[in-house]
């Protein structure tokens, strides 16, 4: 399967949208098909970069857990990516003792900024270590979805409970310790110094589908993904995408 490419299961559909944006900002950056250098904050196992790598791209993955590095390692081996992968130990706000200023063409800060301990100082750490014209992917938790999502499951008093909470987590057993509002990330951007050149919805009707139904049945989540993408820009359906997703670069 190609780098990047939507395999035809739930899981592919999930991140598919994601892909169709980051893969046409790259093409905007590669006009002279150079290489580019591309930072994954909080990378984890290699879910992007790998494919990053297998596309000719170099990548520096940035991630607190070792055994997620370790398991990175084993995937860029088992893809013959190695060579285009250098993995480290630290978080997002250390960015600044882990890597050079302004020397990333593109930085990916995918699913972390719900999890850190200050998202601002995790996204200035981010546009401190992107070049100027280049391109920040940020991915987060939408709080409304999450909301929406606990009522379906009759889960009302959690719902009440992200509704409300000033960070949208129903506490110390909610595995994310914050979930956000298109407002409240653009806000934590522009302190950070980056400007969204474009916001888009992911995962707004996967996460509903009965998963017999795709598990079953190919072309069922071939017009699932048909679906997500043509929602993905609406603003009438940012509300109740999963996660939401922003380009921004450096204002």
């Amino acid at each position: 399967m190609a780098a990047g490419s939507v395999p035809r299961t739930r899981a592919g559909v999930r991140t598919a949208v994601v892909w169709d944006y980051l893969r046409a900002a790259l093409g905007e950056l590669t006009g002279t098909d150079r290489d580019l250098r591309v930072l994954d904050a909080g990378g984890g196992s290699g879910g992007f970069a790998v494919p990053l790598a297998q596309l000719g791209h170099t990548v520096t993955v940035v991630d607190p857990s070792p055994d997620s590095l370790a398991a990175l390692e084993r995937r860029a081996a088992e893809t013959g990516t190695q060579d285009r992968i250098r993995a480290l130990q630290g978080d997002a706000a250390g960015l600044p003792g882990l890597v050079d200023p302004a020397s990333f063409d593109v930085v990916l800060c995918h699913s972390v900024l719900e999890v850190v301990d200050d998202p601002q100082e995790a996204l200035q750490a981010i546009a401190q270590a992107l070049r100027p014209g280049g391109v920040a992917s940020i991915l987060a938790a939408n709080r409304i979805a999450a909301v929406v999502a606990r009522v379906a499951a009759g889960r009302l008093g959690e719902a009440r409970q992200l509704l409300t909470d000033p960070a949208g987590s129903t506490g110390a057993g909610d595995p994310l310790a914050r979930r956000f509002s298109l407002d409240e990330l653009q806000l934590l951007l522009a302190g950070a110094g980056l400007r969204p050149r474009m916001v888009h919805g992911v995962r707004i009707f996967t996460d509903a589908v009965p998963a017999a139904l795709l598990d079953g049945d190919p072309q069922a989540t071939d017009e699932l993904l048909v679906l997500e993408r043509a929602a993905a820009e609406r603003p009438d359906c940012l509300a109740v995408a999963t996660q939401l997703h922003l380009l921004a670069d450096r204002a």
